[in-house]
């Protein structure tokens, strides 16, 4: 959860103070590197920490989890290209102008690349659904570039709240607007799907408060609330993915056909299939490290039932 500063310590104050001078210090560095230096620089940095802060074992136990007939030499594979990934994304998160330059004529294919054309062009409401893959803001760059219209993305404020300011600032460089996941960034998301506008979301998180679906044969706690809105608002919901191409600096951006309205339970288990289908062909690139499979009030996978 979001630190606020007023109801802090002076010792956590302190804390927070001193690691957001370090990160501000390691990605100040970083960008000294000329750009695809210090992307592949932070890729080998995160990977090499992986193991010391936990990231292998995490890895490791999603993998067995679900996929346990998944080869040793594929695991140690998925387990180095994963935190490498996340260290490319963290360093292109502050890379805003390179990345921006790299990014606006990436390749942009799939079955959904006429309908979001369709929709832009007539002023329809647009929910992208995309996941922690590849780097998903590379297909804000290329989207916004091939519509000529702001997309604008939910986020999560850090836990730092010093380093955060940071953190969003550089979410803006990449585009506006931003919404602050809370009820005021909830009503400014509906403001702009009312007003014909294009949003982004992740939705790859564990939700309290979601139902209990499927995620790679398994139970996973999943927010319902982006197909709701979609119903709602009458929004073309379309599931997006930036691939990570060989280079390691490029992604191909791959829309999918849009989701059929249906109920909201059935179109947030069609994108929760859309993504494991998408993963299972980039295992390296699904961000492998986040608690997905883990129970709420009795639903999801239970402590004990986890590897």
């Amino acid at each position: 959860m979001p630190a606020n500063k007023s109801k802090l310590s002076r010792i956590e104050l302190g804390k927070y103070y001193i690691a957001n001078m370090f990160l501000k210090a390691v990605i100040g560095g970083m960008r000294m590197l000329p750009y695809e230096k210090r992307i592949a620089a932070m890729g080998a940095i995160v990977r090499w920490l992986a193991p010391v802060v936990g990231y292998r074992t995490r890895v490791r136990r999603n993998l067995k989890l679900t996929c346990p007939d998944l080869s040793e030499a594929e695991v140690k594979r998925i387990c180095r290209a994963v935190p490498d990934n996340a260290g490319r994304a963290i360093m292109e998160h502050f890379s805003s102008e390179g990345f921006i330059k790299r990014q606006t004529n990436a390749k942009i294919s799939g079955p959904g690349v006429e309908a979001f054309d369709r929709a832009a062009a007539e002023g329809k409401p647009v929910m992208m659904i995309t996941a922690h893959f590849g780097h998903y803001l590379a297909a804000r760059v290329a989207l916004q570039a091939r519509s000529g219209k702001p997309i604008g993305c939910l986020y999560r404020r850090m836990a730092n709240p010093y380093f955060n300011d940071m953190y969003v600032d550089a979410f803006y460089e990449t585009g506006a607007p931003m919404f602050e996941q809370g009820r005021r960034g909830m009503v400014e998301m509906v403001r702009t799907l009312k007003s014909g506008g294009i949003i982004a979301i992740v939705s790859d998180l564990h939700a309290q408060g979601g139902e209990e679906l499927t995620f790679f044969g398994k139970p996973a706690v999943t927010s319902v609330l982006n197909a709701e809105l979609a119903i709602k608002y009458k929004a073309v919901l379309i599931p997006c993915y930036a691939v990570r191409q060989p280079n390691g600096i490029d992604f191909e951006i791959v829309l999918h056909d849009p989701v059929p309205h249906t109920d909201p339970k059935t179109m947030t288990q069609f994108t929760n299939d859309d993504l494991e289908a998408m993963v299972r062909q980039h295992m390296g690139q699904w961000f492998w490290i986040h608690r997905r499979w883990k129970s709420w009030r009795g639903l999801g996978v239970k402590p004990q039932d986890m590897p």
